[in-house]
């Protein structure tokens, strides 16, 4: 039982905004994104990323789009500082994107940092220092007012040598986080990012980026989107600055908090790959853009080869991305219950038959084929599966497009085996019980010898069948007439004694093409009362046809010879 403790622990204060704007608007474009991997992602690591792989990283992150990407803390380790000066020394760095480095308000950092950068084209310098209550209590021992005094310092600093720095086409951006911003008090969040913003003149032709933390979760994400609202109102100059936050993921609600605020004002987000970072990790970014993607809006990240980005994910941080973690998990695209196979069969049917643009299968919100996901592991097959489901893995694996009628019957024999064995079944092992139960069954008849005449007088056409069938060992020759080949040979068979049977429906369909074509017939025969089920598959639909009336006539009498024992 859980220790009855939690009196210990001070719930979240709310802000009080009464007249909050943020519920009622909606996401319609992407934010700026920022990478933090190769930073926040990379110390979260046992083993932090070698030179070599924060390269392979570095440049994956650029394919997929990224614009702005915190390459590290190049004053912390003399390996973050070899990192970047290999990015700029090697020119890996893309003119169209912005590296960004980070630094503590401290002199000697903000000044190894400058060292660090020269060379660089384009580079945000990103300020910060810890603001909230706690840690102004607990670790810091000031009070606002010297918290101020440490940001103001390091901005006056920041500025003063990046204008000192030769204009070779370079361009220095200002960011200023007031770290663990979800734990400090509004108003003094809004007065220290004010005063940072004076002192390095910040106006709407040059903004300053102003990064709102939640370094530590405390609240509901609603509580989140009404700091960052309450922000956005109360800060003067507002057009001069971008509103970026940098959400941890500590409650679990990394990615909501990120959604909402955005909608309360935040036009930038910082983030990594699939939720990397301290603790339960930074807001997960391949989550975030494919959230938009889903709701219609260009995420402006190329997610199109997720597999390939989640390997060099895995390479990279010897992390690995969870099974059902969203869009890139194992199993996100898997379906067992029975009654979700078959919606989503429905979809894809829906689809094909309409020609349908837009996405319309339930239970699936995105199309895996976009982010370069196939089809074939939608639904899988066990205990839980339902009639629907193993119809579509033959239909999308092999070609077989079973009539529906059949579903329930080929559902029953997959549950059965899957009850025997205890455990998935692939598609290849579907495909040979399908072929073991509907199409190679040979006993007790089997077709030897065939012809099939057709003639025609007085408007009228028959169907002359003749041939040798073989019954448990023994060879018969049989004949006989109809109005079709199946009437013909249903008629040649009461030769042979066979009785009982009556037809009920009859399908067909290629499933294949040019000179090998071949083709598949369903035939559903009534025999006592109950259904019986025969597929025939041959480059002849008329013997494809006659094989799979046998076929479900061997299915009847062996199934009534088993319950006679």
């Amino acid at each position: 039982m859980l220790k009855p403790s939690y009196h210990k622990y001070t719930p979240f204060a709310p802000i009080g905004l009464s007249d909050r704007q943020w519920p009622n608007k909606t996401i319609t474009q992407a934010p700026v994104w920022c990478s933090v991997d190769l930073r926040d992602g990379n110390q979260a690591l046992v083993e932090p990323m070698n030179l070599q792989e924060k390269l392979q990283m570095f440049d994956a992150l650029v394919q997929m789009g990224f614009k702005e990407i915190e390459v590290g803390f190049p004053s912390a380790s003399e390996t973050e500082y070899e990192i970047l000066r290999a990015l700029i020394e090697q020119n890996r760095i893309p003119d169209d994107v912005t590296i960004q480095v980070l630094v503590q308000a401290r002199e000697h950092l903000i000044r190894r940092t400058f060292e660090a950068i020269r060379g660089a084209k384009q580079v945000i310098v990103h300020l910060y220092n810890s603001t909230s209550t706690l840690q102004r209590q607990v670790v810091f021992h000031r009070d606002m007012k010297g918290i101020i005094d440490i940001a103001v310092q390091g901005a006056r600093l920041v500025r003063e040598l990046a204008e000192a720095l030769p204009d070779q086409g370079r361009s220095i951006r200002y960011e200023y986080s007031p770290e663990s911003f979800s734990g400090t008090e509004m108003d003094n969040a809004v007065e220290i990012c004010q005063r940072v913003m004076e002192e390095l003149g910040a106006t709407p032709e040059k903004k300053i980026i102003l990064n709102l933390p939640s370094t530590v979760q405390l609240s509901t994400p609603n509580g989140f989107a009404d700091q960052v609202e309450y922000f956005c109102r109360h800060l003067k100059n507002r057009e001069s600055a971008i509103i970026s936050v940098h959400p941890h993921n500590d409650r679990g609600t990394g990615v909501a908090d990120a959604e909402l605020a955005m909608l309360a004002g935040a036009e930038r987000i910082e983030g990594t790959l699939f939720g990397n970072g301290e603790r339960t990790g930074n807001v997960d970014v391949v989550t975030l853009g494919l959230n938009l993607y889903t709701q219609g809006v260009d995420p402006k990240l190329n997610f199109s080869n997720l597999p390939m980005l989640r390997r060099i994910y895995e390479r990279c941080t010897k992390m690995k991305v969870h099974e059902r973690a969203p869009y890139a998990g194992d199993l996100v695209f898997t379906a067992f219950s029975g009654s979700h196979q078959d919606a989503i069969k429905k979809g894809f049917d829906y689809m094909r038959e309409h020609d349908s643009e837009m996405w319309m299968v339930p239970y699936l919100p995105i199309d895996p084929k976009d982010v370069g996901r196939e089809y074939e592991p939608i639904i899988r097959i066990n205990s839980q599966s339902g009639k629907g489901g193993a119809a579509f893995v033959l239909q999308e694996n092999f070609g077989f497009n079973l009539p529906k009628n059949m579903h329930p019957d080929f559902g029953a024999v997959v549950k059965a085996e899957t009850d025997r064995t205890g455990s998935e079944l692939t598609p290849s092992q579907l495909w040979a019980l399908f072929d073991k139960e509907y199409h190679n069954v040979t006993s007790p008849f089997m077709l030897k010898k065939h012809d099939i005449q057709e003639t025609g007088h007085n408007g009228h056409s028959v169907v002359r069948f003749s041939g040798t069938i073989c019954y448990h060992g023994q060879e018969h020759a049989i004949s006989g007439e109809g109005n079709g080949p199946i009437d013909a040979f249903f008629n040649a068979l009461r030769q042979a004694h066979v009785k009982g049977f009556t037809f009920v429906s009859y399908h067909e369909h290629a499933i294949s093409g040019g000179a090998d074509a071949k083709a598949v017939a369903y035939i559903e025969l009534m025999y006592k009362g109950k259904s019986t089920f025969g597929v025939g598959i041959e480059s002849n639909i008329n013997i494809a046809s006659i094989k799979g009336v046998l076929c479900a006539v061997n299915r009847a009498l062996a199934a009534e010879e088993r319950e006679a024992k």
